[in-house]
């Protein structure tokens, strides 16, 4: 990973850990390298905790295909991907309700 690449991770990194989300979700960019290894690529994780105490997690892969993206559209791809994340949650906790 070049040198640009590792500054918009932390840019990134840094507007997520800022992000308004649902309080009860808890987002944990892993970006650097020895975070990821022996993962093959950066990724974050989700980690939601019901009120029954059920942990849901989800781990958002960013391939290099993506590493050209702009900070804002690899934010706008997590916020789209943790909406996603809820949606599953609400349809396997609550029923889709």
């Amino acid at each position: 990973m070049d040198k640009a690449v590792k500054e918009k991770f932390q840019q990134l990194a840094k507007e997520l850990n800022d992000m308004m989300v649902n309080p009860d979700i808890e987002i944990e960019p892993c970006f650097e390298e020895d975070c990821y290894r022996p993962r093959r690529f950066p990724y974050v994780k989700l980690r939601y905790t019901t009120d029954e105490h059920n942990v849901h997690e989800k781990d958002i892969e960013i391939s290099p295909d993506n590493w050209n993206k702009s900070v804002e559209e690899l934010k706008e791809y997590i916020t789209f991907m943790i909406e996603q994340f809820m949606e599953e949650i609400d349809s396997v906790e609550y029923g889709g309700e």
